[in-house]
């Protein structure tokens, strides 16, 4: 099925030009059809007469009671923003590298930080340790690249930050508390390939306190997944217990956020799969802080059903402007990052790279890994250029240091 866009009052730089709700609690119920008669019915008289299915076909309520969603009925995403301006805490679910997901997502605070000033926005993105530098780059102590070196955020997280770019810089702007919801990779790693009982004691203290394993659909949910992709041999109690760890921690820390700051909102951005059906993070956070709340999905792959959500979106795809990139094939070696192989009619062979050439800077950013590669080019584009300095071996000499203006492609 194909929607068309009918315009939107959204006003926010470069939000897709329509975002469709799917009210999902709610919806009307519309019956069609009831009164025809059936095709392959016969009729005596002025009365239809239909073979009946067998018993087991008939269980469950009856057809004419299935939900129906009233496509031409469904408001915007301005509509639904007076339904969730009462709400202590708002969740908006995204897939992480959709761009229009994270638009919606920043398109959603604006709106509730209009209506409460004190709105702290938490985010699965950061892992619990970084708080502080999270706190610094708010306070404007530290530049973007300084606070995303520091947060690890390219070994902790990986999708390009210009995801999430334009919602960081609204918090710096106003001044908005950003939490760091996640619990630190080395905990569920070690969880998810050697099980709980591998912690030691000080990892353990750094665990939630409570672990509830007493939702079956949630696990059962769960399991479906695990079936569906290689696991490495690890045990689903496992794949259970780092999700449980998940969805545990960042609900105790948004619960303790709001327990210590009482007259806060909050808008939770996180995965898709950490809210839908409320088994997540929203029931755990509820069993620590009983608050109103609201769940809004981007998107939705799978069945739709009431307890869903209570908003689902429908957004239209907008991707981010391609990056500026070299064209070259790199591996870290010997604390350098080392050319192995330029592409076909790439930047990299058209400024006459070698194979073995070592990264040494790029503009003023000295190299030496590919999360420096990553922290000195996240914000170029194709065409933008940069002065690239490399060390090349020499035969019987010292290396030579060459410099090359390249323009990214």
């Amino acid at each position: 099925m194909s929607l068309s866009p009918t315009g939107s009052n959204m006003t926010a730089p470069g939000l897709p030009a329509a975002v469709y709700i799917l009210a999902v609690i709610g919806i009307l119920l519309q019956l069609a059809g009831c009164a025809s008669t059936p095709p392959h019915g016969h009729t005596h008289g002025n009365t239809p007469y239909v073979h009946q299915p067998p018993a087991a076909v008939n269980e469950g309520k009856p057809v004419s009671a299935t939900p129906a969603l009233d496509l031409a009925a469904m408001p915007d995403l301005e509509g639904i923003i007076p339904k969730l301006a009462d709400k202590r805490v708002v969740f908006v679910g995204e897939k992480h590298d959709r761009y229009d997901h994270h638009l919606v997502q920043l398109e959603i605070i604006r709106r509730l930080h209009a209506l409460h000033p004190r709105l702290a926005i938490g985010m699965e993105a950061f892992q619990q340790p970084f708080q502080g530098v999270l706190d610094d780059y708010i306070a404007g102590k530290l530049s973007e690249p300084e606070m995303l070196r520091r947060s690890e955020y390219y070994e902790r997280w990986r999708f390009d930050f210009r995801l999430y770019a334009p919602i960081l810089r609204y918090a710096r702007e106003q001044q908005l508390s950003v939490v760091a919801l996640n619990l630190p990779e080395e905990l569920t790693k070690k969880v998810g390939s050697r099980g709980l009982d591998s912690l030691t004691e000080e990892e353990r203290a750094q665990l939630p306190a409570l672990i509830d394993h007493s939702d079956a659909a949630y696990a059962q949910r769960l399991r479906k997944i695990y079936m569906q992709h290689p696991h490495s041999g690890h045990g689903f109690q496992n794949f259970l217990d780092v999700q449980l760890l998940w969805d545990e921690g960042m609900a105790e820390r948004a619960a303790n956020y709001l327990l210590k700051h009482p007259d806060d909102h909050m808008v939770v951005l996180a995965g898709i799969g950490h809210l839908a059906w409320g088994s997540g993070i929203p029931r755990r956070l509820a069993r620590r802080l009983p608050a109103s709340s609201a769940i809004v999905l981007n998107d939705w792959d799978g069945e739709l059903h009431p307890d869903l959500a209570d908003f689902v979106l429908l957004t239209e795809r907008r991707d981010l402007p391609p990056a500026g990139k070299f064209g070259a094939l790199l591996e870290v070696k010997d604390d350098a990052l080392v050319v192995t192989h330029c592409t076909s009619n790439s930047p990299c062979a058209r400024a006459g790279l070698r194979k073995g050439d070592r990264f040494v800077a790029i503009d003023d950013d000295r190299i030496t890994s590919m999360t420096d590669l990553r922290l000195a080019t996240w914000d170029k584009q194709r065409g933008d250029t940069v002065t690239l300095r490399i060390s090349r071996k020499r035969w019987f000499l010292t290396p030579q240091e060459l410099s090359y203006t390249i323009e990214l492609q």
